[in-house]
């Protein structure tokens, strides 16, 4: 199997990222169908899949495609519940950015 990266990444990044995947830790703010908007340092939409079962409130950790609109196509999520530190999560994207060579396949 072919390794691949999936970037850890917040609203900051989606510009950098279109076409590729990421991973992406922050509150679900909004749901609307099968979209939820996720507060990842800012928002963004998450167009999920008939498996994602999340609540709104709750922290969340999405793997998906950045569209060219921004917004991301939900491969898989996962429900993290409301004790999330998102400023510890927010530190660790900005750690993997400084250092891609050590988190990051090209």
């Amino acid at each position: 199997m072919e390794a691949t990266s999936t970037p850890r990444i917040t609203c900051t990044y989606l510009n950098s990222y279109v076409g590729k995947n990421v991973l992406v830790v922050g509150k679900v703010v909004q749901l609307r169908g099968d979209e939820a908007i996720i507060d990842a340092d800012g928002n963004i939409t998450a167009h999920l899949h008939r498996e994602a079962h999340l609540s709104a409130g709750s922290g969340v950790q999405i793997i998906g495609k950045v569209n060219p609109d921004l917004s991301i196509k939900v491969l898989s999520s996962l429900d993290l519940g409301t004790s999330v530190d998102y400023n510890l999560a927010n530190a660790v994207v900005e750690v993997t950015h400084q250092h891609k060579s050590v988190f990051a396949y090209d």
